[in-house]
């Protein structure tokens, strides 16, 4: 195999796997904005609260002994709203499936 036909090669291979590359991330950018409306949807018919995104800065506002109390107490609410979420998803899929 001559030398240009190897370049020729290599520079096909490279507009390939950039080709490849930029159409991938178009649809994982399309993927995650269906997931992002379909969260923001649930989240409204299903009535769960977001958590206030300040309450890291409340817990910085405690005092050093009810830090780590505080942020159990966050991390379990968010795990408790995420099982609630997952709850209702799985409501959703069974009725859809019946």
């Amino acid at each position: 195999m001559q030398i240009k036909h190897l370049i020729i090669f290599s520079l096909v291979g490279i507009a390939v796997l950039l080709a490849f590359n930029i159409i991938n991330d178009y649809q994982r950018d399309k993927d995650r904005e269906m997931a992002l409306n379909s969260a923001t949807s649930e989240q409204s018919t299903t009535g769960t609260q977001v958590s206030d995104p300040s309450s890291s800065n409340n817990i910085a506002n405690k005092p050093l002994g009810e830090q780590p109390k505080a942020i159990l107490d966050d991390a379990t609410a968010k795990i408790d709203q995420a099982q609630q979420t997952d709850q209702a998803r799985l409501v959703q899929m069974d009725d859809a499936a019946k």
